[in-house]
């Protein structure tokens, strides 16, 4: 919706307040999702289409054949059910676990895909916002190799004191085996149906992976409910507490010197090593 106070058009539908105000035209298609350069929108009222620009380029096509060829995983191109996301609040404690209960075990097929590099399918760049800190858009590797990841991270690092920065290369966890990981196991990117997980999307830019990142990344929370779900699967499938820990600590570092307490204690503990 265009914003009184602001004569620029909205990004999302292109109306300018001079036009709303002349109309009382109201669209059935809403907007209620955005990450990135990606929006997610209602068509009607069962019908919801996701938008994103053409490059970066995405392997969602790709990625679902793969599913398709190798797991039972349900990565329908069609869904025609309500996301987890908007069934939360009237899901029973007990359809809740089921549910969570249900992607650990299509997680536990994701682990049986393994591969020599870094990568997405195809050997082609991973992109991950998340894991590298510097936009979703921008490509990564392959990689074969641990240091190879690590020169691809350490320039978040660079205002780090080169002594922290040493020391903290030695929590870098062991990545291998590089294992097949969704990566945004946030509650809009499963679809759910009569209490049971219906399907998982989003398989854009999922890839080879560090063994550690699914783990990882399914500790990001993006408010109350997604929280409330990540838990319930994080207690459900393999940890990797090194992993997370050695994420956690590298986002803390990426914004030296603007720290916060943990931040400036986990560099006080690098320059003592």
């Amino acid at each position: 919706m265009a914003n009184p106070n602001n004569p620029s058009p909205c990004p999302s539908c292109s109306w300018t307040p001079q036009k709303q105000h002349r109309c009382y035209y109201t669209s059935s298609i809403k907007s209620f999702y955005g990450a990135s350069a990606r929006g997610v929108w209602f068509i009607g009222t069962d019908i919801v289409l996701k938008e994103r620009p053409a490059d970066p380029p995405t392997y969602e096509v790709a990625n679902k054949q793969f599913l398709q060829a190798h797991t039972s995983i349900p990565t329908p191109g069609i869904a025609k059910d309500w996301d987890l996301q908007a069934a939360w609040p009237t899901l029973s404690q007990i359809a809740k676990v089921r549910i969570a209960g249900q992607m650990a075990n299509h997680l536990e097929q994701l682990r049986k895909l393994q591969a020599g590099k870094m990568a997405s399918i195809g050997e082609a760049p991973l992109y991950s916002g998340w894991l590298f800190l510097q936009g979703a858009g921008t490509p990564h590797g392959s990689f074969t190799l641990e240091d190879e990841l690590w020169q691809s991270l350490v320039g978040k690092l660079e205002k780090l004191p080169e002594k922290a920065r040493d020391a903290f290369r030695k929590r870098l966890p062991p990545c291998a085996p590089y294992t097949f990981t969704h990566g945004d196991l946030t509650t809009v990117n499963f679809m759910v149906k009569d209490g049971n997980l219906a399907a998982i999307i989003d398989w854009e830019w999922a890839g080879y992976f560090p063994i550690w990142w699914e783990y990882t990344a399914a500790g990001i929370e993006l408010g109350k409910e997604d929280a409330e779900w990540k838990e319930l699967l994080a207690s459900r499938i393999p940890p990797s507490e090194d992993g997370r820990a050695f994420w956690k600590g590298f986002y803390r570092l990426s914004r030296y010197p603007d720290l916060g307490d943990d931040g400036k204690e986990l560099v006080e503990e690098l320059l003592r090593e």
